[in-house]
């Protein structure tokens, strides 16, 4: 189900990400679970839910990565 706010996303996404990724991720996941509601338009047998939660992943990634050395979430 979509998110209305941040404090609504998964508390690893809360705990892991900074701020604007947190926003990245939330609205490319409303975006996804609207754009993938028919199971037709999904890859495999996979859930809307899941398929949103990839789409959000994929956008956040391409904003941020994951340094090697520290763990944190970096703007690139």
């Amino acid at each position: 189900m979509p998110y209305s706010k941040l404090t609504d996303l998964p508390e690893s996404i809360r705990d892991n990400l900074p701020k604007h990724a947190q926003e990245i991720y939330k609205e490319a996941y409303n975006s996804a679970w609207d754009q993938y509601k028919d199971p037709d338009d999904r890859r495999g047998d996979a859930s809307r839910e899941e398929t949103a939660h990839r789409v959000a992943w994929s956008a956040v990634k391409k904003d941020y990565d994951k340094d090697d050395k520290s763990g944190k979430w970096k703007r690139k």
